[in-house]
């Protein structure tokens, strides 16, 4: 009969939940606070209405950084974002051009070709060596040529199908922010509660570790590619049904506050260990947090200074590890001198007799 692995004490099972929330706790402090600073200087930004219009957009913001997440979590980072987006947009929007018999159609061939460039930047990475920037900016360049190709940079009316999805709600929440949720529990669930998410984990932590553990890291960086490009294909058909008649660019807004959300969740952009459900509350901080800004009447060019600096706290915050000792080799303090108590002094020795000394060293008395 096989032996059962004794549980771990709660202790240890206490201190487990706070190392692996450590990193990721801030972000929800940070946006508790955010709404209470919401509530007392912009209470119009936390209105029924500006709610309303919020919570759909910032569940496209959801599904960007869920996708980045995974991207970042293998050492990469997506710069293919608005491309995916933005060409989902147009092919389900251009190819039906109007006629919701189409839409079916015209939904399952982006999520096509968003699974082919996932699989050809993640085999450029892997195979061919090319750093993820480098690639995924090549692979957003492809996009939006295929992008411009079919809409000639003219916005066309979404179905009335799509339309209708997009904008419902069921038990008062906004269909898109269900689907950008009910996607961000199935990741941490998987990540986190089974052996696979762990290996993925583990393999983007460290490439040369993982191999040497027997990971099939390589497997693990393109379905990070492929996971990531299904997301930003649902976060473009969703975007494609919130706005009446969207651009062909669309999906240029959500390229810098997608890498945000995910630095301010706490995930290391040197990969590893992270938390999507940490993403997606940095999502919906950066969405509250454009919606004040917007409420107090700036500009544009202001919001994006805000996502800007919201960017650079979070890797202030996380990206700076201080370890003991740190602070004194940068100020040159000088070290504490021992107590005199704990100083140990040997006995002294009574001094050997001459004619020991004679017969050790084999001196004599004229030398």
């Amino acid at each position: 009969m096989a032996i059962g692995v004794p549980p771990a004490p709660a202790g240890a099972r206490a201190r487990d939940v706070v190392a692996r929330w450590r990193t990721s706790i801030g972000i929800f402090v940070g946006t508790g606070l955010l709404y209470a600073l919401s509530a007392i200087v912009e209470p119009q930004s936390l209105g029924k209405g500006a709610l309303a219009a919020m919570w759909p957009f910032a569940a496209v913001l959801v599904l960007a950084s869920l996708g980045q997440t995974l991207v970042v979590q293998q050492r990469g980072i997506d710069l293919s974002v608005p491309g995916f987006i933005s060409l989902t947009v147009v092919l389900v929007t251009h190819l039906p051009n109007g006629s919701s018999s189409k839409l079916a159609g015209a939904v399952l061939l982006a999520y096509g070709v968003s699974i082919g460039a996932g699989l050809v930047s993640g085999l450029m990475v892997t195979k061919i060596g090319i750093p993820s920037i480098v690639q995924t900016l090549g692979m957003n360049a492809v996009l939006y040529g295929i992008d411009v190709g079919i809409s000639n940079g003219t916005p066309t009316q979404t179905t009335t199908a799509l339309q209708n999805f997009a904008n419902g709600s069921a038990l008062g929440i906004p269909v898109p922010l269900l689907v950008g949720l009910a996607a961000a529990l199935v990741l941490e669930l998987t990540i986190k509660r089974t052996s696979a998410g762990r290996r993925f984990e583990a393999s983007g932590s460290s490439y040369a570790a993982g191999r040497a553990a027997g990971l099939h890291c390589d497997r693990h960086q393109i379905a990070a590619y492929i996971g990531a490009a299904v997301l930003y294909c649902t976060a473009g058909v969703m975007l494609a049904g919130i706005v009446t008649q969207p651009d062909a660019f669309s999906g240029d807004s959500y390229l810098l506050p997608s890498v945000a959300a995910v630095v301010l969740g706490g995930t290391s952009l040197l990969g590893g260990v992270g938390s999507v459900v940490a993403s997606t509350g940095g999502a919906i901080f950066l969405s509250q947090l454009q919606q004040f800004v917007l409420t107090t009447g700036a500009s544009a060019a202001v919001q994006n200074l805000v996502e800007a600096g919201a960017l650079a706290v979070g890797v202030a915050v996380y990206g700076i590890r201080f370890r003991p000792g740190l602070l004194t080799s940068v100020v040159g303090r000088r070290p504490r001198r021992a107590p005199a108590a704990s100083v140990r002094v040997a006995p002294s020795q009574p001094e050997p007799p001459p004619e020991v000394v004679r017969a050790r060293y084999g001196a004599t008395d004229g030398d």
